[in-house]
């Protein structure tokens, strides 16, 4: 194999993995050669780490939208696909802000730090 040859196996291997992960994390569609029942369990169990990493990172935003949390994580899920480089701390943080311009949570509070001295 050339240069330019192994060039071009890396670009199509790079579009088919690219594709995979559309699949997985953003639901597209399966890629060509992949099962669809397959994907649909890994991309569910994606789903499910990915909401608990998000509910162990903000359990006082799970906390406050109770039974609401699953459904509404999924739909912004759906919406913002975890991005190669993000943070799982970045991911908690967006789906808070995403719930509170949507309604579901109230307004954000500012810390309140208190500071005791000794004497």
């Amino acid at each position: 194999m050339n240069e330019n040859e192994v060039l071009a196996a890396r670009e199509r291997l790079a579009a088919r993995q690219a594709e995979l992960l559309n699949a997985l994390l953003a639901n597209g569609p399966a890629p060509a050669g992949f099962d669809e029942q397959r994907l649909a369990v890994e991309r569910r169990a994606l789903l499910s780490k990915r909401r608990g990493i998000v509910r162990m990172l903000g359990p006082a935003v799970a906390d406050e939208l109770g039974e609401r949390f699953r459904p509404l994580f999924d739909a912004y899920a759906v919406e913002h696909p975890r991005r190669a480089g993000s943070r799982a701390r970045e991911d908690a943080a967006s789906f808070a802000e995403w719930c509170r311009a949507a309604g579901e949570l109230s307004a954000k509070r500012k810390a309140r730090w208190k500071f005791w001295q000794s004497n």
